[in-house]
């Protein structure tokens, strides 16, 4: 298999990425309604791992993942490409807060505006969904991990 360099760049977030470079959409099917169901959402990368998160409250995509993991990634910024997936919803503390610390320093970089109302890590760890995305090109996922 060929791996698209474009793709695999996009996929390689760090502290100089901006919030164009974080924004994706994301199909994922509803829980209940079984249709699909597509968003715009921001994605980060910790640790060489990618992950969906939001605000502290319940979210529709994480109930529709947690039903039906399996989705599709949408690059559009830069690139565009629709990446399968599989959600993993991350319980494990330890990680939680792991993640949770990195993505809230987010907020405070200039690339990604810093001008948001400062969050609380309590709030988050909380009440706020986090998802690992597992993409099914591995080999893409590991071309990405080497820009990063």
């Amino acid at each position: 298999m060929t791996i698209d360099m474009a793709v695999a760049r996009a996929l390689a977030l760090g502290p100089e990425s901006s919030a164009q470079d974080h924004t994706i959409d994301i199909t994922t099917i509803g829980a209940r309604s079984g249709q699909p169901r597509r968003i715009e959402i921001w994605f980060h990368r910790v640790d060489g791992k990618w992950y969906l998160s939001g605000m502290p409250m319940p979210r529709s995509w994480n109930a529709n993942l947690r039903a039906n993991p399996r989705f599709t990634v949408h690059l559009k910024h830069g690139v565009r490409a629709d990446l399968p997936a599989t959600a993993h919803a991350v319980d494990d503390e330890e990680t939680r807060e792991r993640v949770m610390t990195e993505i809230l320093k987010t907020q405070d970089r200039p690339a990604t505006g810093g001008r948001a109302p400062r969050q609380h890590l309590s709030d988050w760890l909380a009440g706020s969904p986090l998802v690992e995305i597992v993409f099914d090109d591995q080999e893409l996922a590991a071309a990405a991990s080497r820009y990063g």
